[in-house]
């Protein structure tokens, strides 16, 4: 995410419209309140929260019942919407490849462990809660 950033701030390439800012600032609004809730559930559940680390708890409720995956949707959301409050036309075309990194790099494998932990209970839960949205 920070290189994803980096890289669309010091891009060349801006939107002229300024109506982009509070559409974006809506995004970081709601990727704050995607990531505090998903901390929130993971100290309830006493797990970890750093990816490749093998879980101790499958969690599946509050906003883990809505995305199994709420801190990476986060990501995204932070993407898109500090390139909207940039005016950064680069970080709209960028979201969809963070999307797909993050989805090999970290949630794939991390599904892996928690199926290997938790079995027929994840399985359960992934047939019933999507991967992003």
């Amino acid at each position: 995410l920070l290189g994803a950033l980096i890289v669309v701030w010091l891009s060349p390439w801006t939107i002229a419209w300024t109506g982009l800012f509070w559409p974006g600032a809506a995004l970081l609004v709601a990727a704050a309140a995607l990531t505090l809730a998903a901390l929130r559930e993971f100290a309830r559940a006493r797990t970890t929260v750093i990816p490749h680390q093998p879980p101790s708890a499958l969690i599946t409720s509050g906003i883990f019942g809505w995305t199994r995956n709420p801190i990476y949707l986060a990501d995204v959301l932070i993407l898109l919407g500090l390139s909207l409050v940039w005016g950064k036309l680069l970080g709209l075309l960028l979201f969809l490849p963070l999307a797909l990194l993050l989805e090999r790099r970290f949630i794939l494998p991390e599904e892996g462990r928690l199926r290997a932990t938790f079995g027929d209970a994840f399985e359960r839960y992934a047939a019933t809660t999507r991967r992003w949205l």
